[in-house]
């Protein structure tokens, strides 16, 4: 596979960093650097033609700012897909002008940053251009799209697997396939195998309205992956951020409690829930996503070391976030965040650091609501009880309360 990728940044060794990454993984790539401070800044008429992708950083000179550039190129009809490499002061504003791919230039991972770039090439046009899907190198975290299926758009990443909207093609159903990166034979990608395994094995056997709709599990040759359903409503981050009024946010607490009850009683913690995992449909419901991180409560052998972190630090609960033993009553917490946030449109806890949260998670006072949200305080005090004994004890409980 040969793909044509220019690089933009006026710092030599930043250009020739980019390249040694992209060069490792892709030998055959004809790569182009630029220099906009030596040569000069590229004309307002530039469009990209010639390039598959585009990896803007965000050094240009004195005389010019990255985001201003990064404006132009996303601005430009037929474009090829520009990543961006910011820094954490035009973070904020490069993230709103939606780049295919954003990364932080001075914390690059090379498998993170390959697995960013094959997905942003998977999703462009870079694809119909080969007259076929990808011929996948599983090393190279490309795939071929699986038998049965066409592949439609990129959703999403994650460092071990990639996201697709696909046509179940005997059907034409719209599905999710969830597509692991590594395989067995790869060493350190056993444990990343066996949890997307026991991933899909948790969510098949809960049947139930508010959980997401699995369909097909395949294991083949050198990849496996997950068919589910395509929850086409968005997600519930989405509608915070739009607004929720107070009859629909306990509406929606009513079922996200009712899957998550389900999900308690076959013995399983989902440990990462938070708005971007609950997923809607166009009717209003709503369906728990994204069980990667769930865990049996009796799972007899470990995959991960005890002790090691998981989750978002915004909804974590205080024994989660300080890697302590966790049951039920941990992802009751995270739902007592979710709650206050779709009611407030706040997140209860803000710190510049991620521990920060967590100790504010741990020792700060619960949040009050205002005045108008009065009657909920009581339910908010249940679920983020700063002590699991505290708290509501079962999912359950919170439709008794309501």
């Amino acid at each position: 596979m040969t793909i044509k990728v220019m690089i933009i940044d006026r710092q030599a060794d930043f250009r020739t960093l980019l390249m040694h990454h992209v060069t490792t993984h892709w030998p055959d790539a004809i790569i182009s650097a630029y220099d906009p401070a030596a040569a000069g800044h590229l004309p307002d008429e530039f469009t990209g033609a010639g390039n598959d992708i585009v990896l803007l950083g965000s050094d240009h000179g004195d005389d010019r700012d990255g985001v201003e550039v990064l404006q132009r190129f996303v601005a430009c009809e037929n474009f090829p897909p520009v990543v961006y490499f910011g820094t954490a002061d035009d973070e904020k504003a490069a993230a709103e002008l939606k780049p295919d791919a954003h990364f932080m230039r001075d914390h690059l991972s090379h498998d993170s940053l390959i697995i960013g770039l094959s997905d942003v090439l998977l999703s462009s046009k870079f694809v119909a251009s080969t007259a076929s899907l990808f011929v996948g190198d599983m090393r190279a975290g490309i795939h071929p799209l699986i038998k049965g299926y066409r592949f439609l758009r990129r959703l999403g990443s994650t460092e071990n697997s990639g996201v697709y909207l696909v046509e179940r093609e005997s059907t034409h159903l719209q599905v999710v396939l969830k597509v692991l990166r590594q395989v067995p034979e790869f060493g350190d990608s056993i444990g990343a195998f066996d949890r997307f395994l026991q991933e899909y094995e948790t969510i098949a056997e809960m049947k139930h309205p508010n959980i997401v709709k699995i369909y097909d599990l395949g294991v083949s040759d050198n990849h496996a992956h997950i068919a589910m359903e395509y929850l086409d409503g968005g997600d519930l981050r989405h509608r915070v951020e739009e607004g929720i009024n107070q009859k629909d946010a306990v509406n929606y607490l009513r079922q996200i409690a009712s899957g998550l009850s389900a999900v308690h009683q076959t013995h399983v913690l989902h440990r990462d829930l938070k708005p971007g995992n609950i997923m809607l449909r166009k009717d209003g419901t709503l369906a728990l996503i994204d069980f990667g991180l769930a865990k049996r409560v009796k799972l007899e052998t470990v995959i991960t070391d005890k002790g090691e972190i998981f989750g978002t630090p915004y909804y974590m609960s205080p024994e989660q976030g300080h890697g302590n033993e966790v049951d039920e009553r941990g992802d009751i917490y995270s739902l007592g965040v979710v709650f206050y946030e779709m009611l407030t449109g706040q997140k209860p806890y803000k710190a510049n650091t991620a521990m920060g949260i967590i100790y504010k998670h741990a020792q700060a006072r619960i949040p009050l609501l205002p005045t108008h949200l009065g009657r909920y305080q009581e339910l908010i005090n249940m679920m983020l009880a700063k002590l699991p004994e505290n708290r509501l004890q079962s999912a359950a409980e919170i439709e008794e309360w309501l």
